[in-house]
């Protein structure tokens, strides 16, 4: 930021903000010159070296702009193309802002900046460009080539050009001012955004990366290429290799089959996401060592797709995601220091009790809406994961709860399996979860043990919704504070419902069997914190007291 307003000073001249009206440049003050004679018809000349066009559904560049000109604005307007003999009588031109008209490339011939030699900012995003201008100046500092569908780059487009290094952020119209210097032949890429070490190629059709293209970017930490077309054979070895700065890297939403070799040390956060990975090399990961998140989710990785060992080299790796592939059972020997797996979406149906002794420092763990049953998850599966926080198993096939849970858990979510009870053994310990959801199952308050809440000392919100349970489960925990009961079979709420749950804050009885009279006027006596209270979507319109103590008084609960 601080780097951005430092350019900002440093720039001669006026600096347009492309994309905001009256913007192209900003107020100058008064000037002692008064304004010069010649000046374009309906455009604005503030001063002498200024002209400003902006915004006049211009179809023909105007004529009798000043020789003096510095500083020249035609945004947002309707020009298809720039004639070479007028432009090359504007020698002193320093900014020039075309953003937003009709410009082709046919329209912008290859000598026509070739005589403004002072040129330093020029703005043409927006326009219908198909290939970047060939001959740009030596001077120029900052090019904005933003949504042009730009495919093709020449050599001279922005090689040799030493003050050209970025330009501060300017609202949804980036600049790209960096390609590849004292390189032969075209390279292909398109514009988008570079500023100071925050790089985005991001949104383009972008197939291929050449040889040397970010070989100088030496101090480039964020380098962003998601949504674009590379290919295996778009990259090489080289192509990342001197980014010895790099910490994050996006190549999400392409069509790589491998993750790319030359991967710098440097680089803690890598994103591989909606590509077509089938399988992770070792090799390919040895130079990145350094590595913290890898994001692999929504490939083809199938039951071969990460080989034991294979992520090995990432010892000091922290979260691996993994949801939306094909794997069928969790991958083994992964890095000893994962704090964060994160598996939903895949084919895992077994859970072996040694499935996850290679990873005792997890901390989150996410099986959600894999094939897991409750004969296929071993006893002991959980046992060497002391630190593990937060369990997801959601939507897998599980009939019971799973037996020995860890007792550090703060969240267990269980919700859209098949449990049909719950019995105290599998929460004792528990003494520290604090969310639990069991939500989309088929419980009953039958099927509910006596002394299943009793551990859950520190249970602050329970989601029952959606079972099939009758009335409110009795001897909730007392430290409970969110209570979800909605979409069951609950007709009636007797006056001692609550009575084990003081601290009660919101409570949730929506689309139940519930009538007017249907809940006790007693039921919320003693429930001090007590401010929510959702009937909606019952038979009748269903009215409640809420505890004298409150601000509320009586109301009818609902919508």
């Amino acid at each position: 930021m601080w780097l951005s307003l430092l350019l900002l000073l440093l720039l001669p001249g006026p600096l347009p903000v492309a994309g905001m009206e009256d913007a192209a440049f900003p107020h100058l003050g008064e000037s002692s010159q008064p304004p010069p004679r010649a000046c374009p018809p309906r455009c604005s000349c503030p001063r002498v070296d200024t002209v400003d066009c902006d915004g006049l559904d211009l179809r023909v560049f105007p004529d009798n702009i000043t020789r003096a000109a510095q500083h020249l604005s035609l945004q947002n307007n309707q020009l298809q193309e720039l004639p070479y003999n007028e432009l090359s009588r504007l020698s002193g031109l320093r900014t020039l802002n075309l953003h937003n008209n009709l410009i082709s490339s046919e329209g912008l011939p290859d000598e026509a900046f070739e005589s403004l030699t002072q040129l330093q900012h020029i703005y043409v995003a927006h326009n219908k460009l198909s290939v970047a201008p060939q001959f740009l100046p030596r001077s120029l500092r900052v090019a904005d080539l933003a949504a042009n569908q730009v495919m093709e780059i020449f050599p001279l487009t922005f090689g040799e050009k030493p003050a050209l290094r970025g330009t501060p952020p300017v609202p949804s119209f980036p600049s790209f001012p960096i390609a590849p210097q004292n390189s032969s032949g075209r390279s292909y890429l398109s514009l988008n955004h570079f500023i100071g070490n925050h790089f985005e190629l991001k949104n383009n059709l972008i197939s291929k990366v050449p040889r040397g293209a970010l070989s100088r970017q030496t101090q480039l930490r964020e380098l962003y290429l998601q949504h674009n077309q590379l290919t295996d054979s778009g990259l090489d070895a080289t192509t990342f290799s001197k980014l010895h700065s790099l910490e994050y890297l996006d190549l999400s939403h392409n069509q790589l089959t491998t993750v790319p070799a030359g991967l710098p040390r440097t680089l803690a956060i890598l994103h591989l996401g909606r590509n077509r990975i089938r399988q992770v090399e070792a090799a390919r990961l040895h130079g990145a060592r350094g590595l913290r998140y890898l994001l692999l989710q929504h490939n083809q990785l199938g039951s071969s797709g990460l080989p034991a060992g294979a992520l090995r080299p990432l010892r000091g790796l922290h979260t691996l995601h993994l949801y939306g592939n094909g794997l069928d059972r969790v991958p083994l020997a992964l890095p000893r220091r994962l704090c964060a797996l994160v598996l939903p979406h895949n084919h895992v149906a077994t859970l072996g009790a040694r499935d996850l002794a290679a990873t005792p420092g997890l901390m989150e763990l996410n099986l959600a809406y894999n094939r897991l049953t409750s004969a296929r998850v071993h006893h002991r599966a959980f046992r060497r994961l002391r630190t593990l926080r937060s369990l997801d198993l959601a939507g897998n096939q599980l009939t019971r709860l799973p037996m020995g849970l860890p007792t550090g858990l703060h969240t267990l979510r269980l919700q859209r399996n098949q449990l049909r009870m719950l019995e105290p053994e599998p929460l004792t310990g528990l003494d520290q979860l604090k969310e639990l959801s069991l939500a989309h199952n088929r419980l009953r308050v039958g099927d509910i043990g006596p002394g299943t809440w009793h551990e859950l000392q520190a249970l602050q919100m329970l989601d029952l919704s959606h079972n099939e349970l009758s009335f409110v489960p009795p001897d909730l925990p007392e430290a409970l504070e969110e209570l979800h009961l909605e979409g069951n079979r609950i007709g009636h709420v007797g006056p001692e419902a609550f009575l084990s749950t003081p601290r009660l804050r919101a409570l949730f009885l929506r689309a139940n069997r519930l009538h007017m009279t249907s809940i006790a006027a007693e039921a919320f006596l003693g429930l001090p914190n007590l401010g929510v209270v959702d009937t909606a979507g019952n038979p009748e319109q269903v009215l409640i007291q809420l505890p004298p103590t409150t601000p509320r008084g009586p109301r009818a609960g609902g919508p």
